[in-house]
Parts: C-alpha cells; sequence; structure tokens
C-alpha cells in the first residue's frame, strides 16, 4: 500500500473548515472528477465520479471522530479499496491546517483507472491530492 500526506494552511477558523468537509453536496467544487456527491446515512456517503472514461459509484463509510476533527473513510464499493483522513487543526483563531491522508494500492488503481504505471500514478495522486487540497482553500477563503 502506498501511503500519501499531504497539508495545507486555510486562512480560515477551524470550524468553518470542518463545517464545510461535511458538506459533500459541494464537493464538486474541489475534487476533481466527482460529479455530485451526498451523504446517505450517519456514517456513509455515496460520490458519482468520472473515471477511467465513464462514470461510476462510489460508496464510503466514514469514521467522524468531531472532539478530534478528523473525518475518516474508506471506499466500501465502486473501486479498489481506498482509506483516507481529513484533519482539521486550529493554528489561531484565524487559521487552521487541513491534512489529507490516502492509502492506496498503485497497482490496483491503474487497473481501475488506466493512467500511468509505478512511480508515476503514485506522481498522479500525489498531484491530483494537491490540486484538491489548493482548490477547498480557495472555496473556504472565498466564502
Amino acid at each position: 500500500m502506498s501511503r500519501l500526506v499531504e497539508q495545507i494552511d486555510i486562512d480560515a477558523p477551524a470550524d468553518q473548515v470542518w463545517a464545510q468537509l461535511h458538506r459533500f453536496d459541494e464537493y464538486p467544487n474541489f475534487v476533481d472528477g466527482v460529479r455530485s456527491a451526498f451523504a446517505e446515512r450517519d456514517n456513509q456517503a455515496h460520490f458519482d465520479i468520472t473515471a477511467a472514461g465513464g462514470p461510476r459509484g462510489i460508496d464510503t463509510e466514514l469514521i467522524d471522530r468531531s472532539g478530534e476533527q478528523v473525518l475518516a473513510w474508506r471506499t466500501t464499493s465502486g473501486i479498489p479499496e481506498l482509506r483516507g483522513s481529513l484533519a482539521v487543526r486550529e493554528l489561531d483563531r484565524g487559521h487552521c491546517a487541513l491534512q489529507a491522508r490516502l492509502e492506496y494500492d498503485g497497482d490496483e488503481l491503474q487497473d481501475a483507472f488506466g493512467g500511468p504505471k509505478g512511480f508515476a500514478q503514485v506522481r498522479a495522486v500525489e498531484q491530483a491530492v494537491r490540486t484538491d487540497l489548493e482548490q477547498f482553500k480557495e472555496l473556504v477563503e472565498h466564502r
């Protein structure tokens, strides 16, 4: 399994960022490839994505550790196993850091979605996560 950890500082209060992470219907605004998303039950969310040339559905199980401001998740259907978390850490009253963690098997990801192999796949995933974090930062800071 490959592991990726990326972090970005955001010029917004931690509680505002935490609330935005729970607005699943707005994920298409900052996660490339997500066409729609919604919470299904207290601990599940569904994402409709475009990948490998066509539409797919992905179901996820969510573990919301509100006290720690950590939203952990894992896929339960639709694609290879992915696990991750989004953690918000307050820096001061008006600033916070958002950390994204992702665990995935590069070969399974390549088989499911196509794209590059090996190290190039890792680089593609890193770039996608960085871009999504930048888009999230832009969304939150301009609210």
